[in-house]
């Protein structure tokens, strides 16, 4: 008998509640099953199990769990634990995936389902040190997102999810909080939990910041000329271009695009532009782009657009929320002129976007009025330095002054 855990959803998920089983006791569930509705800070989601087996001691609703608390109990399933794990196949490039079918609003599908690399005959990959320590904490390792070589789990990312069992700090006295209903969330421990996440970040990462003003008037001159017989569902925004620009900038300078794993760095076998999102109710999230740097311009407007609409609706999936390897913030035409952005561990780098304004620029000796834009880069200090942090901002900019090339 195998337990079927409470899954994480990166590092500022810290606990959430079953509101709806799918199944009952002595159903039979295979890999892929959606048997749970779990409420968390970010809303609804609907739980897919990982195991083959028969369903039995489900835990009560409504119970306040931490990530990695057994829900149920599957009998007939296979354990890896204490499994030597045989060497991976040798696999080719990943395929870009075809644009997503909406989902269920106010719903997303969640499970660290072992996939490409990290399953190996039915087995997850781990090291000897990530299996012990996991064993010796109750920790189901099937469900933790790897950072290893191959997407294997390594001990920092069983350290992580033990971590996150904490329960969140109390708030203080005042009046009562009205509780998530299921298909929304709660901005309150939303906030609490972005607030925890990122004094991590800030405690535990060495952060430094480097900071650059491109022009912007090329890549704009070009948009404007992309958009002018093109109905609005298919015109650009310059948001596209600041994001194929970072990717395009990655894969010339991939230090960036990557984990720090047990204070090292472990490059990112893709790029998975993670982009952050203003939610309508309060709060933030930043689901990856899957293989940015491969999409042209209308397939990453089209994404975006996507990625955007589901994440206020609700409708976002797993791997977008626990596997981009960069973080990009943008804020805007209403937004500030500049941001500082704080690491998303166990990503080593975010870029910020502060808003287009118009501002002096000298080209050809003579300064002239062009649109700027303030872009920052806060890196990990333990995985790189400011000298190769010059570097990627460098190419972002010259990958801005050729759009076309995008």
């Amino acid at each position: 008998m195998v337990g079927f855990t409470m899954p994480a959803l990166g590092a500022d998920m810290e606990s959430g509640q079953v509101v709806q089983w799918l199944v009952k006791p002595g159903d039979r569930v295979r890999p892929g099953d959606v048997v749970a509705v779990v409420e968390t800070h970010k809303g609804a989601i609907d739980v897919e199990c990982f195991l083959d087996g028969v369903i039995d001691d489900l835990v009560p609703l409504g119970q306040s769990l931490p990530v990695g608390a057994v829900l149920a109990q599957v009998r007939g399933a296979a354990s890896d634990a204490g499994v030597a794990q045989p060497a991976p196949a040798a696999s080719g490039p990943a395929s870009i995936p075809e644009p997503p079918h909406r989902l269920e609003p106010a719903r997303v599908v969640v499970a660290f389902v072992p996939t490409g690399e990290r399953a190996v005959m039915g087995r997850v990959k781990a090291s000897p040190a990530a299996r012990r320590l996991a064993r010796e904490q109750g920790v189901d390792i099937a469900m933790l997102p790897g950072h290893g070589a191959g997407g294997a789990v390594v001990r920092a990312d069983v350290q992580r999810a033990i971590a996150l069992r904490a329960p969140l700090v109390p708030p203080a006295a005042g009046p009562p909080v009205q509780r998530l209903r299921p298909g929304g969330f709660d901005p309150v421990q939303m906030r609490q939990a972005i607030a925890l996440a990122m004094a991590r970040s800030k405690r535990e990462i060495p952060h430094y910041y480097l900071e650059e003003t491109f022009d912007l008037g090329p890549a704009l001159q070009w948009v404007e000329a992309f958009n002018r017989d093109r109905p609005p569902t298919e015109r650009l925004l310059p948001a596209a271009l600041l994001l194929k620009a970072v990717a395009v900038a990655l894969r010339q300078v991939p230090r960036f695009n990557g984990f720090c794993v047990d204070g090292g760095f472990q490059p990112a076998q893709d790029v998975h532009v993670g982009w952050a999102i203003a939610l309508r109710g309060g709060g933030l999230v930043a689901p990856a782009i899957h293989h940015a740097d491969r999409l042209d311009l209308p397939a990453l407007m089209a994404a975006l657009r996507d990625l955007v609409q589901r994440a206020r609706a609700g409708g976002l999936r797993s791997s977008e929320l626990t596997d981009p390897t960069i973080t990009v913030t943008s804020l805007g035409d209403r937004g500030a002129a500049r941001v500082q952005g704080v690491i998303y561990p166990p990503q080593v780098a975010i870029v910020g976007f502060g808003r287009v304004r118009p501002g002096p620029w000298v080209q050809g000796g003579t300064v002239t009025v062009r649109p700027l834009v303030h872009c920052s880069l806060a890196a990990d200090h333990r995985t790189s330095d400011g000298h190769l942090g010059s570097q990627f901002l460098a190419a972002i900019a010259k990958a801005l002054l050729l759009p076309e090339q995008l």
